[in-house]
């Protein structure tokens, strides 16, 4: 690393010399004496196997090989300085990009409304958004890839490695055909489901769905039975029309349409499902925390617990893939 870090020194040290045209010149522009320079210049010359600079009356140019050297190595320079200036600005608590991973079902009730709330604050901030599924996201985020998760239940099972926030606890619903007759109802509880087969989710991509549904229906005295484990909701949703099955969502789906399928509420007060936020460790950015804070501040506000729109009104329909 130390060689490494040198002969990058003695690189920008060599651009600086060519840009002036003078040994001299480029010695007071770098504050550096001039044999100092010039011992470095000798030195990158024996790394690189060939001379670098000639010599002329007007000052000093630049070999074939230099000139090569120039070429090559110019882009890589500039993309380091731009990295290290990045890095150092991430240090400061300072970010010009924020990288967010986030559920298709919820954007629209949660993640829009907050993001308004972050250009007022950060105009300038570029938004990189990322429709990822639960596994996506928590792989994104162990990879750096993503600065931000806005997740559900299945983002618990990583809570531990990154910063996390509950912003809500909404209710729950069922999913049915809408030819079965609990379709017509206004509310159903979780004792009414016992016996009928459930629709599951691969475990892959949505951790600890499963597991999240197993603990509600015991809370009802009953076991669920997964007559079929699907990869992702689009697909559970046309199983549940197909083999005449339920399965239990966050109750915001009620504000979505799927075709063949009724989302009924589930009464039981303790049904519930968390929505959290998940973000890196060490020090946050400043925008970061402002999109923390402004996520809170719009599930605070809806007062997030049941569908935040109500059934009388239009519903909106958006796409539904996760």
């Amino acid at each position: 690393m130390h060689n490494l870090r040198g002969m990058m020194d003695r690189i920008r040290a060599l651009l600086t010399v060519i840009e002036e045209g003078s040994v001299n010149r480029a010695a007071v522009r770098l504050r550096i004496t001039q044999p100092a320079l010039s011992r470095q210049m000798q030195a990158l010359e024996a790394e690189i196997g060939g001379k670098l600079l000639e010599r002329e009356t007007s000052g000093v140019k630049p070999t074939g090989l230099g000139h090569a050297l120039v070429k090559s190595m110019r882009p890589l320079v500039s993309a380091c300085d731009s990295a290290l200036a990045d890095l150092r600005r991430q240090a400061r608590g300072e970010r010009s990009e924020l990288r967010i991973g986030y559920l298709i079902s919820a954007a629209q009730s949660v993640l829009t409304p907050a993001l308004a709330r972050l250009r007022q604050s950060h105009p300038d901030l570029k938004l990189k958004l990322h429709d990822m599924s639960p596994r996506e996201q928590i792989d994104g985020l162990r990879a750096g890839e993503l600065d931000v998760a806005l997740i559900g239940q299945e983002g618990l099972v990583a809570a531990t490695e990154f910063h996390s926030a509950r912003l809500c606890s909404p209710g729950v619903c069922v999913a049915v055909a809408d030819s079965d007759a609990l379709a017509s109802r206004p509310s159903i509880t979780l004792k009414e489901l016992k016996g009928r087969d459930f629709i599951g989710v691969d475990e892959d991509q949505m951790p600890g769905r499963n597991r999240w549904m197993t603990a509600l229906c015991k809370t009802a005295g009953f076991k669920p039975r997964f007559a079929v484990t699907v990869d992702g909701i689009t697909h559970v949703l046309s199983q549940v029309v197909s083999e005449s099955a339920v399965t239990l969502l966050p109750d915001y789906f009620v504000q979505t349409t799927h075709p063949g399928v009724t989302f009924v509420p589930v009464s039981d007060p303790d049904a519930r499902w968390d929505f959290i936020v998940l973000w890196q460790k060490g020090r946050a950015s400043v925008s970061t925390r402002a999109l923390v804070d402004a996520l809170k501040s719009v599930t605070t506000r809806q007062g997030v617990k049941k569908a935040a729109v109500p059934r009388n009104r239009e519903p909106v329909r958006p796409r539904v893939s996760r």
